[in-house]
């Protein structure tokens, strides 16, 4: 059996009809690894079309304010990458004149790209011989060929770029790269993988070693730091209080709501709260609790309580971080997800 020409034999069968897959445009390319880096490609196809919409070419996306990208971008997380692209854009309108790069070696050098985004785009535009690296694929290495160093330590990755390169027909590198991450993410599946259709089983040693559940390995992830952000609203006519966040946290450059951080979930009627909720709103202030929302993050659990806040004075002169805008103005500003869907429930269930 040749691995390779199984992988590609299924693929042609079985691939699904993707935009990207239609093009050899290395902009388009860019951004479908881009956007579904960590995305699912149900959830990562409407965020696509968008952007493609908005920015047909890398010199209109180039030429887009951040918030622009930032509220394209919102709801889907890991904000740096937004950030990224819009810097790696002006790189290519800069240095290359606008024309999106094809080769890996230039490919590699933009912001934002590594030599997985190198890779792929290099070998689907530009049908390079430069392997392809993925969640998918390290999935698909390691069960078929028996591989147990873990796919996140040092050694694993450089076993699996190794053999991942070793493996690559110099003919069609563009076609090879797809099919196998297309493989491991419809057949070699993380979970209930379909090993009794499989057209590599008689050369599974995962499957002949009853491995399929325990490959690929992986080291376990730092302890996830928990958080409690205490979130308060301003209950007047068209009116909200907004600020934009600040670079070296998470959510940079985009807008919530004033806020109060805790080391545990507080009570709004707990007096050291109420205290602290009084020296920065007026002695006069009042809260009540509206919702909560536990947010999950890669390395962070935010536990988040929305507060309406009423009978407030606030010293913008002291707070200058702190904007009073209307509803329409907020819904125009890039926010993350957690307070973009409190806004549209807030909107919805606040009475006329």
């Amino acid at each position: 059996m040749n691995f390779q020409n199984e992988i590609i034999n299924w693929y042609l069968v079985n691939k699904r009809d993707l935009p990207w897959r239609n093009t050899t445009d290395a902009y388009v390319i860019w951004l479908s690894e881009i956007i579904l880096q960590q995305t699912r490609v149900e959830q990562g196809m409407p965020y696509f079309n968008k952007f493609l919409e908005n920015f047909p070419t890398v010199v209109d996306f180039a030429n887009a304010s951040e918030q622009e990208v930032l509220k394209l971008w919102q709801g889907l997380g890991y904000y740096s990458r937004a950030r990224n692209m819009l810097f790696t854009a002006k790189q290519v309108l800069t240095h290359h004149d606008g024309n999106f790069p094809k080769s890996y070696d230039v490919l590699i050098k933009l912001k934002g790209i590594g030599d997985y985004t190198a890779a792929a785009i290099s070998s689907f535009a530009n049908n390079e011989a430069k392997a392809v690296v993925d969640g998918n694929v390290y999935r698909v290495l390691a069960r078929y060929f028996g591989i147990q160093e873990p796919i996140n330590s040092t050694v694993g990755k450089k076993i699996f770029a190794k053999l991942a390169q070793e493996l690559i027909p110099h003919q069609r590198p563009a076609i090879y790269n797809q099919a196998t991450m297309e493989f491991g993410a419809l057949q070699c599946k993380p979970k209930q993988p379909l090993c009794g259709t499989c057209p590599l089983q008689l050369g599974c040693y995962a499957l002949a070693n009853n491995l399929v559940d325990v490959l690929p390995i992986k080291l376990k992830k730092l302890k996830v730091k928990e958080r409690f952000i205490n979130y308060f609203v301003t209950n007047q006519e068209d009116i909200i209080l907004t600020k934009k966040r600040n670079a070296g946290d998470v959510w940079q450059q985009m807008y919530d709501f004033p806020l109060i951080e805790t080391e545990v979930e507080v009570d709004g009627n707990e007096q050291e709260f109420v205290n602290e909720v009084r020296s920065f709103f007026g002695e006069s202030a009042k809260i009540k609790l509206i919702s909560k929302k536990k947010h999950i993050l890669t390395h962070q659990i935010i536990y988040v309580q929305f507060f309406a806040l009423e009978n407030y004075m606030i010293n913008f002169n002291l707070h200058a971080e702190i904007k009073s805008v209307s509803y329409s103005q907020f819904e125009e500003l890039p926010q993350p997800k957690v307070i973009n869907d409190f806004f549209e429930a807030y909107l919805k269930n606040k009475p006329k």
